[in-house]
């Protein structure tokens, strides 16, 4: 399976602008550049959609880890804080916060936090990002 998208920029750092794709089309044409980027202007940027992408991935990882112990959720919110610091003459992710609340008729809290960890270190996202990961996760009783 291989899913693509695109950008196009154009313009120098900090005065160029941008656009994003993707090939199911749910982003297309969205506006990225340095304000976005490293200000508060409108559009997205690269740390805000892998941020998408971590959550969305490690809560389908989760649903997964749940499913191999007899359990289902009712409810799985998590939200992903992207960290993006200069490190070394360059920018780098160094970490992503995982922030996790699940409801889960059935859970203990041993048997949630063993499925969170699974799920943190087996979701594809978690595999590619060369950052420091770590999981605040609660279980709603």
């Amino acid at each position: 399976m291989k899913r693509t998208a695109s950008a196009v920029w154009s313009g120098g750092l900090k005065d160029g602008k941008g656009s994003i794709s993707t090939q199911s089309g749910i982003l297309d044409g969205a506006q990225y550049g340095f304000n976005t980027r490293f200000e508060d202007g409108p559009g997205t940027n690269p740390e805000e959609l892998i941020g998408a992408a971590h959550a969305g991935c490690f809560s389908m990882a989760l649903a997964a880890q749940l499913g191999e112990a007899g359990m289902t959720a009712d409810s799985i919110n998590t939200s992903a804080a992207v960290t993006l610091e200069k490190v070394d003459g360059g920018f780098s992710i160094t970490a992503v916060h995982l922030e996790l609340r699940a409801k889960i008729p059935g859970a203990t809290q041993e048997n949630f936090e063993a499925a969170a960890n699974k799920a943190k270190l087996g979701c594809p996202v978690s595999k590619l990002l060369n950052a420091t990961i770590t999981l605040d996760a609660k279980l709603i009783v």
